[in-house]
C-alpha cells in the first residue's frame, strides 16, 4: 500500500463525504460555472490539506469529526483553490498538476471571476454557519500567503538574503497553509481549546520541513536524476544557496551573486553554482534544518494518545520529507 493510501485509511470515510460535499459548496445556477467547478473537482491533487484537517479533528477529539470540519476543509480548498487560479493568471501557467489550467481553457477574465467566485463562496460557508472563528484561522492564512510572496518578491532583487528572512518568507508563503489546516481541524472540534494554538505550530513546522524539501529537489534526487537549477534560474534564493552564500569568502560570494543575477539562463553557469553549493555543505545544511523541523513536529504529537489517527499524522511528517517529488 502506498503511504499516501495509508495516511488515508483512517479517514477513508470522511474524505468521501466531503468530496460530495466540497462540490456541492461550489455549486452555482451558472451552468459555466458549474462546468469549469466540476473541471476543478475532478483534477484534484494528493488533497493533503483536507488530510489534515480530519486527521487533527479526529486525534484531537476521540475519533470524531463535526459538521464545522467538513465545513472547515471545504472552506480551505475553496480558498486555496481560488488562489491557485489566480496564480496561474498571474504567472501566465497552462498547467496545472499535468492538466490544462482554467486560463489556458477558458481564458483570463473568466480565470480571475472563478478564483473571486469561489473565494467568496468560502467566505459565505463560513459565515451562513456562524464558523467566525474557522473564517478568522483562513483569512490571516492568506493575508500572510500573500505578504510572503510580496516579500520574497522584494528581496528576491538584493538576493543577498539572511537565513531569518528566508525563514520569514516560507513561514508566510508555504508553511501558514497547512498550519490554517491543522489549526482549523483542531478548532472546528475543539474551539478555544489549547489543542488549536499546539496544531497551528504542529502544522507550521511541517510546513517549514516541506518547503525545505522542496528547495532540496532543486539539486537533484535520485528519482528525478539531473537537478535542475529552476530556483537559480528563476533567481530564487533557497536555504542551500543562503548557506554557503553566507559562509564563503568574499570573492566566492561575489561569483555566486553575479551568477545568480547574470548569468542565470547559462546553463554551464547553473552547473557549476550547483555543484559549488554541494561541495560546500548546502545540501547537508538544508537536510539538517529540515530533519530539525521535522523533530520539533513529532515531539508536538507525544502530548496526543495514541490512536491511529496520531500514526496516520506521524507517517505524514515523515513523507513530507521522505518523499521522492
Amino acid at each position: 500500500m502506498k503511504i499516501t493510501e495509508q495516511i488515508k485509511q483512517p479517514i477513508a470515510y470522511e474524505m468521501e463525504l466531503f468530496e460530495q460535499k466540497f462540490l456541492l459548496s461550489m455549486s452555482s445556477k451558472v451552468a459555466l460555472l458549474n462546468r469549469i467547478t466540476h473541471y476543478i473537482v475532478n483534477r484534484k491533487g494528493k488533497q493533503m490539506r483536507p488530510m489534515f484537517v480530519f486527521l487533527v479533528a479526529k486525534m484531537v477529539d476521540n475519533g470524531q469529526v463535526s459538521e464545522r470540519t467538513y465545513r472547515g476543509a471545504s472552506v480551505i480548498e475553496l480558498i486555496h483553490t481560488a488562489t491557485l487560479v489566480h496564480d496561474d493568471v498571474v504567472d501566465d501557467s497552462n498547467r496545472r498538476r499535468g492538466f490544462f489550467s482554467i486560463n489556458a481553457l477558458w481564458k483570463n477574465k473568466i480565470a480571475v471571476l472563478i478564483g473571486d467566485y469561489l473565494l467568496s463562496k468560502g467566505l459565505l460557508l463560513s459565515i451562513d454557519n456562524n464558523d467566525f472563528d474557522l473564517l478568522k484561522i483562513i483569512s490571516v492564512a492568506v493575508r500572510e500567503m500573500s505578504e510572503g510572496e510580496l516579500l520574497q518578491i522584494e528581496k528576491a532583487r538584493q538576493l543577498d538574503i539572511t537565513e531569518q528572512v528566508y525563514y520569514d518568507i516560507i513561514r508566510q508563503k508555504t508553511a501558514t497553509l497547512i498550519a490554517a489546516c491543522c489549526s482549523l481541524g483542531a478548532a472546528s472540534v475543539k474551539p478555544n481549546s489549547p489543542d488549536v494554538e499546539a496544531m497551528r505550530k504542529f502544522g507550521e513546522l511541517i510546513g517549514m520541513a516541506f518547503q525545505i524539501k522542496d528547495d532540496l529537489f532543486d539539486y537533484g534526487e535520485e528519482a528525478i536524476g539531473k537537478p535542475t537549477g529552476i530556483d537559480i534560474k528563476e533567481q530564487k534564493m533557497t536555504l542551500p544557496l543562503i548557506h554557503v552564500l553566507n559562509n564563503c569568502t568574499k570573492k566566492e560570494k561575489s561569483w555566486l551573486i553575479n551568477s545568480v543575477k547574470n548569468h542565470n539562463k547559462d546553463k554551464k553557469r547553473v552547473k557549476e553554482v550547483i555543484a559549488f553549493v554541494k561541495a560546500n555543505n548546502g545540501l547537508e545544511y538544508a537536510v539538517h534544518k529540515m530533519k530539525e523541523f521535522q523533530a520539533e513536529a513529532l515531539e508536538l504529537l507525544k502530548a496526543y494518545p495514541e490512536s491511529e489517527y496520531k500514526t496516520a499524522l506521524e507517517l505524514m511528517v515523515n513523507y513530507v520529507i521522505d518523499r521522492k517529488k
